[in-house]
C-alpha cells in the first residue's frame, strides 16, 4: 500500500508540473499534462528506468539521498518532502540547503510592480531575483549578491540608514537558517566569513537576537540620486524559506520622483 501510495504521489506532482516551472522550454504541444517521467529522472540526476519503477510501486525503498533528488525536481515545498519521507518509510532529514529556485508567480510578481524596486532573498540572504529598478537602487546584485555580506563587509557604496536594525534582523534570520539547513556548505562558508571579518556580525550573533522584519522606513543615500527617504516592505514565501523585499516611496514626494526618473532611464 505505501508503495502505491508514494507512486500516486509522484505522479501527481509530475502531473502539476509545467516545463517552465522547472526552466525547460516548453516546445510543441504535448499529448498528457505536466512533465514527462524521463524528464523528471534528468532533473534528479537518476536512471529513467529507476524513475519509472518508482512511478509504477515496483522500485526499491529509496535512499534519503535519492528523495532529495526527487525533492529537488518535482520542486516540492517542505511539507511536500516531509510527506515523501513518509510514504517512502524514510525518516525526514534535515534539508541539505535552502531552497534557491524562484516560483514563477514570484518571478512575475517582480514583474508586475515597476514602480516598486523588488528583491528576492534565499534563507542566507543570497538575492535570487530582482527586477530593473532594485538594481539600480541597491547596485550591481550580480556582483554582490548577498545583502549580509554587503551589509557586514561593507562591500556597498549605497548606504542606508537602520542599519544597526538590518543588522539584528540579518543575524537572526541567518541563526535560525544555521539550524534548519546543518549540513548546508555555502551557509556555513558564509557564516564563517562573516565571524571572520566582522566584530560587529560576531557581537550580534553572541546576544542570539529575536527580531522580524516588518515595514521600515529608512533613508538611503545614493551615489547619483542622493538622500531618498524609502518604505520597505517584506512578504514571506514560507514554503520556500524566501523574503520578497518591496521598496517604494510616499507618493508626491522628492523621492518617488527620483524613482520615476530611474523607472524612464531602466526603461
Amino acid at each position: 500500500m505505501a508503495r502505491q501510495e508514494l507512486a500516486r504521489f509522484l505522479r501527481d506532482r509530475r502531473e502539476d508540473l509545467r516545463p517552465a516551472d522547472v526552466g525547460l522550454p516548453t516546445g510543441p504541444r504535448r499529448r498528457t499534462p505536466g512533465l514527462r517521467r524521463e524528464e523528471v529522472a534528468d532533473l534528479a540526476n537518476m536512471s529513467v528506468d529507476y524513475y519509472v519503477r518508482l512511478e509504477q510501486a515496483r522500485g526499491p525503498h529509496p535512499s534519503p539521498r535519492i528523495l532529495d533528488s526527487i525533492t529537488r525536481a518535482l520542486r516540492l515545498d517542505p511539507a511536500e518532502r516531509t510527506h515523501l519521507f513518509r510514504l517512502a518509510g524514510a525518516n525526514p532529514t534535515p534539508p541539505a540547503g535552502p531552497s534557491r529556485q524562484v516560483r514563477p508567480y514570484i518571478a512575475g510578481l517582480l514583474r508586475r510592480m515597476p514602480e516598486a524596486g523588488a528583491v528576492v532573498t534565499d534563507a542566507t540572504y543570497d538575492v535570487i531575483a530582482w527586477n530593473p529598478l532594485a538594481e539600480a537602487l541597491l547596485g550591481d546584485l550580480r556582483e554582490v549578491p548577498n545583502l549580509a555580506r554587503r551589509r557586514f563587509l561593507r562591500l556597498s557604496p549605497y548606504e542606508i540608514s537602520g542599519a544597526e536594525e538590518f543588522a539584528r534582523i540579518a543575524v537572526a534570520r541567518l541563526r535560525s537558517a544555521a539550524d534548519r539547513y546543518p549540513r548546508d556548505e555555502r551557509l556555513a562558508g558564509l557564516l564563517a566569513e562573516l565571524h571572520a571579518g566582522s566584530e560587529e556580525f560576531t557581537e550580534v550573533w553572541n546576544t542570539d537576537p529575536v527580531h522580524t522584519p516588518g515595514h521600515r522606513v529608512k533613508t538611503a543615500a545614493h551615489p547619483e540620486l542622493g538622500r531618498l527617504r524609502l518604505n520597505c516592505d517584506v512578504l514571506a514565501v514560507p514554503d520556500d524559506d524566501q523574503q520578497v523585499v518591496f521598496i517604494t516611496a510616499d507618493p508626491g514626494t522628492a523621492s518617488a520622483r527620483a524613482l520615476r526618473h530611474v523607472l524612464r532611464r531602466t526603461a
